[in-house]
């Protein structure tokens, strides 16, 4: 499996090698030797899967401490637009994001950090998307940012009127509002320290 450093050097895209013939595929989704080498140690608790249709955007979410979440995210089928933005206060990339195109054939994951708000956009018909969390789902502490933030300025790549949002991503907070994350905290060498 190749790993690479994005724009962002705690955001990571991990690309594994698909084996695939007549008969179908084999590859491995996941290694926990991988992550402890590029990431540090991390313990996954949590997996979760939501299938969307074209246009359906579903972010950008965080949680906020205690319960704050890293994610390994994947499409299990379908394409997305999947983006990580840095909110962590005091960061050399704070306000920046990460944008990868994940899609089932190519089967890439994206690694997202904590202090990172994350969401995706569906590009394909309808798209399969999958996650492991190294932190329970807590809905006191569930939290977002605005996904069409002009300070932010992501490029979703489909006309702004073709995009799905539910009503709470409708009216989440700006960049400037988010406070809880402070860069010295959420240093990811801080956070997953080699073993």
């Amino acid at each position: 499996m190749q790993v690479i450093t994005s724009t962002i050097p705690d955001v990571l895209i991990f690309e594994p090698k698909v084996f695939g013939d007549d008969r179908g595929y084999f590859f491995e989704s996941f290694r926990q030797d991988l992550i402890e080498q590029h990431v540090g140690h991390v313990s996954f608790v949590q997996d979760n899967e939501s299938k969307s249709g074209f246009g359906v955007l579903r972010g950008l979410h965080f949680q906020k401490p205690p319960f704050t979440q890293s994610k390994l995210v994947r499409v299990v089928y379908g394409t997305v637009l999947d983006v990580a933005v840095d909110i962590r206060s005091g960061s050399p990339w704070y306000g920046r994001f990460v944008a990868c195109v994940l899609d089932a054939e190519r089967k890439n994951m994206l690694w997202v950090p904590k202090g990172f708000a994350h969401g995706f956009l569906v590009l394909s018909p309808e798209a399969v998307f999958a996650y492991k969390c190294d932190n329970y789902y807590m809905p006191s502490h569930d939290a977002g940012l605005l996904w069409n933030d002009p300070a932010i300025g992501i490029e979703w790549q489909i006309p702004q009127q073709e995009i799905r949002v539910s009503g709470k991503d409708a009216v989440q907070p700006c960049l400037g509002a988010i406070e809880h994350f402070p860069y010295e905290d959420y240093r990811q060498e801080k956070l997953y320290p080699r073993m």
